[in-house]
């Protein structure tokens, strides 16, 4: 059922007002979300029209723009997503640890998106592999995937990484599946979270040394090395937040968990509640106070400056496989893991329509006529698209 109230809304009715307030700051991704979300299944992307074989009723059937930071787009790449996951789950606890940027750096990430958000996901892959294969821990290689998330539930910037691991790997030798020693308990934070900070700090120094990190308003008086080195001294010692989240219990738990994480966006239509007198009103979780839901209620010119603060570097990867489940050997380390587990491979199953997979992915069937609820609609005409389309980027 669609939403009362959408972002596309909130753009259509302030966007334009925004992009003239803003027209010197907003970077061309930027541009290019607000021009996809706001003609986002309108004709001006083009479509099909539909009539139901039973009853008749017709319909527009316009195209979605595909952009990964549209509120509307995520369903399906989520679905596909998981379903090959679900191709590569091993017979193990899955666990759950999140990575945190320190608040303050959370200002000089928005101005170094691409590079400080690499540094997040190198350190936090190289911090995870290094203490599970320490023999102190668990003497094993592991695999596991990281998703990138940079909001919190205000809209402001709160980078972290959500990864996921099967409790185990293979032995350092090769020659065994190595299982974590006790099933409720993966690696001591405490050790995690020392290491990443360290690593995190030295590679981010690398990369300020490099000229890679570029500081604007009233960062730039971080800019001279002196300054810079203040800026980091209080990060040294502190504790950075790295938690760990009790283990799935298994695979079959694994894939409804990770839908919650995987493909969002900064705010999904569902918390919208108003859109009145220039303001938007949307549903948050205080976690200061126990996770009580509250409303929280912007200007529409603030909402869209949160909203667009999130947007990723053209081609940035936000989910990214390591170790084990690396790109480039990923199939044979697995078969390597149900070598070692004894089980079987998972059996390959028919590529399916995109309207097949989403109705099998969501239980939500595109065919299935909204007026009778009987028949099934079909294409019978096309519906072009106007000349101006946004550029997507899906990646």
């Amino acid at each position: 059922m669609r939403p009362a109230l959408e972002v596309a809304d909130i753009v259509r009715a302030h966007g334009e007002e925004f992009r003239h307030a803003h027209a010197a700051s907003l970077s061309p991704g930027q541009k290019r979300v607000l021009r996809a979300i706001e003609l986002c299944r309108t004709a001006a992307l083009g479509g099909h029209l539909e009539r139901c074989d039973q009853c008749g009723h017709e319909r527009n059937a316009y195209n979605s723009c595909a952009n990964r930071h549209c509120p509307k787009c995520q369903s399906l790449a989520r679905a596909e997503w998981l379903e090959k996951r679900q191709a590569e789950l091993l017979p193990a606890p899955y666990f759950h640890v999140v990575f945190t940027l320190p608040e303050s750096l959370a200002a000089l990430a928005l101005q170094n998106k691409r590079e400080m958000y690499g540094l997040l996901f190198r350190a936090t892959a190289e911090t995870l592999q290094e203490i599970a294969a320490d023999p102190q821990h668990l003497g094993a290689q592991i695999g596991f995937f990281c998703i990138l998330h940079t909001w919190g539930q205000t809209l402001t910037a709160h980078p972290h990484l959500h990864c996921v691991a099967p409790g185990g790997g293979i032995s350092l030798d090769g020659s065994r599946w190595v299982t974590c020693r006790r099933p409720d308990f993966f690696l001591p934070v405490r050790v995690l979270s020392d290491r990443f900070r360290n690593l995190y700090l030295r590679y981010l120094q690398e990369s300020y040394a490099a000229g890679k990190v570029q500081f604007h308003g009233d960062l730039k008086r971080w800019s001279d090395p002196h300054s810079f080195a203040q800026y980091l001294e209080p990060l040294r010692d502190r504790r950075w937040v790295v938690y760990a989240k009790p283990p799935f219990g298994g695979p079959e738990k694994v894939l409804d968990y990770l839908g919650r994480y995987t493909h969002r966006v900064a705010i999904s239509n569902h918390r919208l509640k108003e859109l009145k007198d220039g303001q938007v009103s949307f549903t948050y979780k205080d976690y200061k106070h126990e996770h009580q839901q509250k409303v929280m209620t912007l200007a529409a010119d603030e909402f869209l400056r949160r909203f667009l603060m999130h947007v990723l570097p053209n081609g940035f990867q936000r989910i990214r496989h390591y170790g084990l489940l690396g790109n480039r050997h990923r199939a044979e380390n697995l078969a390597r893991c149900r070598e070692l587990l004894a089980i079987p491979a998972p059996v390959t199953q028919p590529r399916r329509d995109y309207r097949a997979r989403c109705q099998q992915l969501t239980g939500h069937d595109l065919l299935l006529c909204p007026q009778c609820k009987i028949g099934t609609m079909v294409r019978i005409g096309r519906i072009p698209a106007a000349n101006l389309v946004p550029r997507c980027d899906s990646s």
